[in-house]
């Protein structure tokens, strides 16, 4: 799994075994999802290429460094938008754009209800938000649509992943990274990450 990169950060070790907790409210869970989102789109944007920039600081000049590409969020509706305001606080001049997908629950494979992308893309590099990579139907399909888009440069960000959602992105998307909190042991018999967290969706906008 050369592109799976599961974080061992204290930070979100810690921040992740809160979030997992059932008795955590609504209120604290997003917040926890977005402080976790934001410590994983750290890892995950060390490569992002930069250029170098004249400034002064208040003792003289000198060369400093900017962002070279363009970042695109893409947070998977519904779940992924608690992700967003996390990694806006470290980059706030990233464009969103929203894929809406939700999974049937007889036959667990991903619906497409809603895509605004424009005719072109208009981002280098694309982060994927899903809180759970559990079947993978839903990030690959995602995938596809970026791709179509003509997005080069696509990573899947997420807080959960299950062997099998990962196995399914590497094998028909081996060229997306993939960095995740924690990796799961196994998928139940509909569909969720055990021991997981419970339906991320659910447990951020108090539906469950």
């Amino acid at each position: 799994m050369s592109n799976v990169y599961e974080s061992k950060h204290p930070l979100i070790l810690h921040k992740l075994s809160r979030l997992r907790n059932k008795n955590t409210d609504p209120k604290k869970f997003r917040e926890l999802v977005q402080e976790i989102a934001a410590l994983l789109a750290y890892e995950a944007t060390a490569d992002l290429a930069v250029m170098p920039r004249e400034i002064e600081t208040p003792l003289t000049t000198m060369t400093g460094h900017e962002l070279q590409e363009k970042i695109g969020l893409v947070p998977i509706l519904r779940a992924g938008l608690g992700m967003v305001e996390g990694i806006w606080e470290l980059m706030p001049s990233a464009e969103v754009w929203h894929i809406g997908l939700y999974r049937d629950e007889h036959t667990l494979r991903p619906v497409e209800y809603y895509n605004k992308l424009p005719t072109e893309p208009t981002v280098s590099v694309c982060l994927i938000l899903d809180p759970m990579l559990a079947t993978g139907g839903s990030a690959t399909a995602t995938v596809e649509v970026l791709k179509r888009w003509g997005v080069k440069k696509i990573k899947f960000v997420g807080l959960i992943g299950a062997p099998e959602g990962i196995a399914k992105m590497q094998k028909e998307h081996p060229d997306v990274p993939i960095y995740l909190a924690a990796i799961d042991h196994h998928l139940n018999e509909k569909g969720y990450i055990v021991p997981g967290l419970g339906d991320a969706g659910d447990r951020q906008f108090g539906t469950g």
